[in-house]
């Protein structure tokens, strides 16, 4: 496995690959649900790139891009261990210019970023969708993997993909849990003992929320309010209703519907995400 922190070099390993080429872009902090995510990236490509990157500019003001977590050696022996070719960790002069400010962005339409994580995190889709795109660029990756639980990102990268015409399959990968239905993320490594018991009323909103949908209960106001009452400890920013296929708000819940929930935890205020696909 190779190490790459520049462009340039990695161009040039990108031409010497024979075969095909599986990417999975990842900001670090690599846990088992990253590895889902390369296992089977490993197990249906010829050459996998993992990229390590914390991009500025997905992030916004007073968020957590200086304490994100950052562990490149123990992700470097995570990919070695499952196979993987090349991992990709720029730093980002090397991604960016110094004006960040000036960058060309690929931004994705208002319809679709003006809601849920895009509204409480302006700007932030734009980052996501021009790092990518970058990543694409220069790896010329014949698929790349992405985790279920960013579903808004997740369907908007595949928005974007069809749109723009990149030659590129998506691979959307279910979501990973702990033992006890926590979404893995590398957030809850910010998690206090006190926050992490509180954190999965989120998963418990949502599997209850299943359970409602095949009883026969599909009115989105009870629904939502069960949720709330499990979830009444912490501060919840949505719970939202979204057909799967176009991702627009619905009133009643269906078989094309995920439920989404954005809440913080309220000792470290950490911002968790999970939703469920009914």
């Amino acid at each position: 496995m190779k190490i790459i922190d520049n462009i340039k070099e990695l161009k040039n390993e990108i031409k010497n690959l024979k075969g095909s080429i599986g990417l999975v872009p990842t900001m670090g902090a690599l846990h088992n649900g990253h590895k889902s995510l390369i296992d089977r990236a490993v197990n249906e490509n010829d050459n996998v790139v993992v990229s390590i990157f914390v991009n500025p500019i997905q992030f916004g003001i007073n968020e957590d891009l200086d304490k994100y977590p950052r562990q490149l050696n123990l992700d470097c022996e995570l990919c070695q261990k499952a196979g993987v070719k090349i991992v990709f960790a720029p730093k980002v002069s090397e991604m960016y210019d110094d004006d960040k400010n000036n960058l060309t962005l690929i931004c994705p339409p208002y319809s679709v970023v003006d809601k849920l994580c895009g509204k409480s995190r302006p700007g932030h889709f734009d980052g996501v969708c021009s790092v990518v795109a970058k990543l694409f660029n220069l790896t010329k990756a014949n698929r790349a993997y992405f985790g279920q639980k960013d579903a808004q990102q997740l369907f908007i990268i595949q928005k974007m993909v069809k749109d723009l015409n990149f030659d590129i399959e998506i691979i959307p990968c279910p979501i990973v849990r702990e033992a006890d239905n926590l979404a893995l993320s590398s957030r809850n490594k910010y998690l206090s003992e006190n926050d992490r018991k509180l954190a999965l009323t989120i998963s418990q909103s949502l599997f209850n929320a299943k359970k409602m949908f095949q009883e026969g209960i599909k009115q989105k106001r009870a629904i939502i309010d069960a949720c709330l009452k499990l979830m009444e400890q912490l501060d919840v920013e949505y719970i939202e209703f979204v057909d799967k296929n176009t991702f627009e708000f619905q009133d009643e819940a269906n078989e094309n519907t995920i439920i989404l929930i954005a809440a913080r935890v309220p000792e470290t205020n950490t911002r968790l995400i999970d939703n469920i696909n009914l």
